[in-house]
């Protein structure tokens, strides 16, 4: 985790009410709602203009695999609810992008029955807003390239 200025409180990342490491309640994932689950947090270094939420599996048979991208989020303290709608433009103004299943918004946690996957929610301080017509893994990551001022993370696992 990249630290804002000693000065500045920490950039911090949870996911639910969960420790980080634990295991992600099926609500969230193919088992159960499948819903996203609320995301918080806190200490955004100054200079930011936008916050950028991606959920990644490493663990993924194929590769990492991208289960929901959130860009241009209110560069204040805050957070997502639980269960956001599967919108282009959230009511925050956020914008979602394609996930690796080629949906837009949140793709539950799913991997093969009988496996522990790490799913790692990453928070990223934007020095500007994002502005792509379509958004994926590669334009996200592209956008972000020498525009990030600080990250954070926060480790869930979850096995079926």
């Amino acid at each position: 985790m990249v630290q804002s200025p000693a000065s500045s409180p920490p950039f911090t990342l949870k996911a639910a009410s969960l420790a980080p490491g634990s295991s992600l309640p099926d609500g969230y994932t193919c088992k159960g709602a499948g819903e996203s689950p609320e995301v918080s947090w806190d200490g955004v270094p100054p200079g930011t203009k936008s916050l950028t939420l991606i959920l990644d599996d490493p663990d993924a048979q194929n590769g990492t695999f991208t289960h929901w991208i959130v860009f241009n989020l209110p560069p204040i303290a805050g957070g997502l609810a639980r269960g956001q709608p599967n919108a282009k433009v959230l009511a925050n103004g956020a914008q979602q992008g394609d996930n690796s299943a080629g949906s837009r918004g949140y793709y539950p946690p799913c991997p093969p029955i009988g496996t522990t996957h790490r799913y790692i929610f990453r928070l990223y301080a934007v020095d500007m807003d994002i502005t792509q017509p379509t958004a994926d893994r590669d334009s996200i990551d592209w956008a972000l390239t020498g525009h990030t001022i600080a990250t954070t993370e926060f480790t869930t696992t979850f096995k079926r």
